[in-house]
């Protein structure tokens, strides 16, 4: 499980550029907080194995889906979310992982992470709104 930002990363695939090509289908982790990206840490190296071979052959597209031989529940097991789940859902238990976090902030007196996990909570709950608004 990675995190960023007081809160899980969220797993997804997607499309990431390597000079002038285009590498589709790369498994990522995403921040819900402030949408950071990576390169999921299973496959990171691949990812730039490949994107490196097909930036010196000159290819503009690529799809990683072709080369990887772990399939996606084996990537993404360790994700607490997946991008294919309802954002309502996504949210809530981003949310409620902070609310844990802010207990122990609380429990250890730690002030700083304290105030850090209450903006991120902030954030998320705004986002949580909106989504019901929308719906």
């Amino acid at each position: 499980m990675s995190f960023c930002c007081g809160a899980s990363m969220v797993g997804t695939k997607g499309t990431l550029k390597h000079y002038r090509t285009q590498v589709h289908n790369v498994p990522l982790l995403l921040c819900p907080v402030c949408h950071r990206v990576e390169v999921h840490y299973k496959v990171e190296h691949e990812y730039e194995i490949l994107a490196e071979y097909a930036h010196g052959d000159g290819v503009s597209e690529i799809d990683f889906g072709d080369f990887i031989m772990e399939d996606e529940e084996t990537i993404f097991g360790n994700c607490v979310n997946v991008e294919d789940e309802d954002p309502l859902d996504i949210v809530q238990s981003q949310i409620d992982m902070a609310l844990d976090l802010l207990a122990v902030a609380k429990g250890i007196q730690d002030a700083k992470w304290e105030s850090e996990l209450k903006k991120r909570l902030a954030v998320m709950s705004r986002r949580k709104a909106r989504l019901q608004y929308n719906k």
